[in-house]
């Protein structure tokens, strides 16, 4: 008997969506969006649990009182998608003015009987996703869930001390991965804002062609020409097509053909929800895909519009890096050219460049050609300064990757936990030491 573990699963008293909590159907239309004001929420902006306000649309004042007679959410009101994005789920935050959009619906939780947080996880648990599953109908243009009966969807119920735990653990896990996100923004901006004073707006040269007293190192300064040439760029500087600086790698590999490996797959759905590349199996992977090596950038094809670059470091990991065929994949010919050429490919006059290259009718699906992309021009400064600026603008990316992976990291341990809480299979202390050990 010592070899074997006896786990008792914990039954907690069960009931229905309707015993503790209200549900809210949004309104069956879309007003006219604007560019400021009250947000509109729509069901593109659920993430994971957290809302994705990154494409955010508004509505007027007026709109907002209409959009808002059956229920104006609130912080901690959860909101969800009954008809497509099936099981997509978040809270509200604080300060959040928001409407909501067609074809979601808003959960209040009576939080003397339900954590709102804890409710928020359980819907995202596995036995919850199972009942959306076999309650959804399937039409044809759209899936859908029958709201009037999701009220008396099942749902098992902890002690309240217990589901505030169970949420603050899961919760501290999103926590960490959304400051590193919020880090990496910030991180990202440095390093962009270098490029383009250096690359773009050319402000060392300017500043000294204007007298102004040097904002940089003596050794860095004096590595920048004194004036523009005649055609605006700095004194002595070249412009190279982008194919003179970068192989475009077209290694590919067929994942199913490793039916029991594990792939480190890049994907632009794991870059849409924070660039953190998803462990799947070569048996899941049902299509061809490029393989990425060390010291890669990634440069979607599709839509230009919104810029997906994706910058692949060194790695410890035992996986094969794959991607998507829907990315580009750039090898920099040499390696101190990495942090220019992702920052070259993130800069506005490049993104501009490609969104006048692309083919394709459908603005969802348009698409640039990988040759054009190749061909177009990037100013060559002197070798010296771009290393300099590999070496000032490295580090930066250099702890960006590192927050990627730890969210990943944590992203893992939170689905991994996110089952065992909400069915009792592992214990509450036992869940607090695997994330006091990951921290």
């Amino acid at each position: 008997m010592d070899n074997f573990r006896v786990i008792i699963m914990k039954k907690w008293p069960l009931s229905t969506i309707s015993a503790v909590a209200d549900v809210f159907d949004g309104p069956h239309a879309t007003p006219k969006t604007i560019d400021h004001g009250a947000i509109f929420l729509g069901i593109d902006s659920l993430d994971h649990g957290r809302l994705n306000l990154s494409s955010t649309r508004h509505v007027t004042n007026e709109d907002f009182k209409k959009w808002t007679k059956r229920v104006k959410p609130e912080a901690g009101d959860i909101v969800f998608s009954y008809e497509t994005r099936l099981g997509e789920v978040a809270i509200i935050p604080e300060g959040l003015v928001c409407c909501l959009g067609r074809r979601m619906a808003l959960i209040r939780t009576d939080r003397s009987v339900l954590n709102e947080k804890f409710f928020l996880y359980y819907f995202m648990s596995p036995q919850f996703q199972e009942q959306i599953r076999k309650n959804t109908i399937n039409g044809a243009t759209v899936d859908r869930i029958p709201l009037k009966e999701f009220p008396s969807f099942k749902l098992e119920l902890p002690p309240l001390d217990e589901q505030h735990t169970i949420a603050s653990i899961l919760g501290s896990l999103d926590d960490k991965i959304d400051l590193n996100r919020r880090t990496n923004e910030t991180l990202e901006a440095m390093a962009r804002a270098l490029f383009r004073d250096w690359f773009v707006d050319f402000g060392p040269t300017r500043a000294k062609m204007a007298g102004e007293a040097p904002y940089l190192a003596p050794e860095l300064w004096e590595l920048f020409p004194d004036r523009l040439d005649d055609e605006g760029n700095p004194e002595g500087w070249q412009s190279w097509p982008l194919a003179d600086l970068a192989i475009l790698s077209k290694s590919s590999i067929n994942p199913a053909q490793f039916s029991d490996e594990y792939f480190l797959h890049f994907s632009l759905p794991a870059f849409d929800k924070g660039m953190m590349p998803d462990l799947v199996k070569g048996e899941e992977i049902k299509s061809g895909k490029f393989s990425v090596s060390s010291n890669s950038i990634l440069l979607s094809k599709l839509n230009p519009e919104t810029p997906r670059v994706w910058m692949v470091t060194a790695h410890e990991e035992p996986y094969q890096r794959i991607c998507s065929t829907e990315f580009m994949v750039l090898n920099p010919l040499q390696k101190d050219w990495l942090a220019l050429i992702y920052c070259a490919c993130l800069s506005q006059p490049f993104r501009e460049t490609l969104q006048g290259m692309v083919t394709g009718t459908s603005k969802s699906h348009q698409r640039v050609q990988p040759l054009a992309v190749m061909q177009t021009h990037l100013l060559h400064a002197t070798d010296i300064l771009m290393r300099q600026f590999d070496l000032t603008a490295q580090p930066l990316l250099a702890k960006m990757n590192f927050n990627r992976n730890e969210s990943n990291t944590l992203a893992q341990l939170r689905d991994l936990l996110l089952p065992k809480l909400m069915s009792g299979e592992i214990s509450i202390r036992d869940a607090e030491k695997m994330v006091e050990d990951a921290a």
